[in-house]
């Protein structure tokens, strides 16, 4: 997204989590980037990208607290929506990362409305949940500066349920029907697994599971959404009425670009880039 010189010094306000359910319910359909690296310069880079959302992982990436705080503050100054995902379903880092002021969290590997109903009640304070209250230490409420922070909570974030299994897609109407939800994401990598097709995510069979998931959540009334770093997948999915696409991760960027620039710049005698 470019950026003129008179536009530098006032910067951009990160979109908050109203303003993320008002563009959810309006229909709109969010591009998002993953940020698998744990790098906040990578965050920084891709929070200038043009997307509508990041989604910081920590589940498949090794990222400490420190780490990830550091890619929440740079990314307050960008144009987006901010989503964690989640190394687990365990209360506590639920909670943790409220505390931390992640605006999003994703949660992995729900497959049933238990499931669903467990992080809905983790996330929320008594007597609606089981969030331990903590704000007098937690950046979320500005270490006590928003006085109105504990009753209002639920407002500054919102909850994302990650099905990607059979069991999930077989309970997936029960799942959306939890109250506290705002969006299944469909994670076709571990879903391919878990069918049998594993390094298959673009197998016939795996796009019929979540075009059908897909279908399932919205007329459920619920915001779906899909992992999609090919493009012809991306735009199926988004007619198909998905409106959270992930298209995109920093680390995939990297490694394609640079294999495909070097492959373009050939050296005589010299293998090509990628080879051994």
């Amino acid at each position: 997204m470019p950026i003129h010189v008179s536009e530098y010094p006032r910067g951009h306000a990160a979109v908050d989590a109203a303003a993320w359910r008002s563009a959810l319910a309006a229909g709109e359909v969010m591009r998002g980037l993953w940020i698998a690296s744990a790098s906040d310069t990578a965050a920084e880079i891709l929070g200038g990208a043009g997307a509508d959302w990041i989604i910081i992982d920590t589940e498949h990436s090794f990222c400490s607290p420190d780490r990830l705080l550091a890619q929440l503050r740079v990314l307050e100054a960008a144009p987006v929506f901010t989503v964690v995902r989640v190394g687990s379903r365990e209360p506590r880092e639920l909670g943790t990362l409220l505390d931390l002021g992640a605006r999003g969290l994703m949660v992995p590997m729900i497959e049933s409305a238990e499931d669903a109903r467990r992080i809905v009640a983790a996330t929320r304070y008594p007597p609606d949940g089981a969030r331990g209250v903590g704000g007098g230490f937690a950046r979320a409420s500005r270490w006590n500066r928003v006085p109105d922070y504990l009753t209002n909570a639920e407002s500054t974030f919102s909850l994302l349920a990650q099905v990607e299994s059979v069991a999930g897609l077989e309970n997936l109407t029960a799942i959306t029907a939890v109250d506290g939800i705002d969006a299944v994401f469909v994670g076709p990598a571990d879903l391919a697994g878990s069918m049998g097709l594993l390094g298959r995510p673009r197998d016939p069979r795996v796009r019929s599971a979540v075009l059908g998931a897909i279908e399932t959540v919205r007329a459920a009334g619920k915001t779906a959404g899909v992992n999609a770093f090919d493009p012809d997948d991306a735009m199926a999915y988004a007619e198909a009425g998905a409106q959270l696409l992930g298209v995109g991760a920093d680390v995939t960027l990297l490694a394609q670009g640079a294999t495909a620039l070097l492959e373009r710049v050939t050296v005589p005698g010299r293998a090509s880039a990628g080879t051994t």
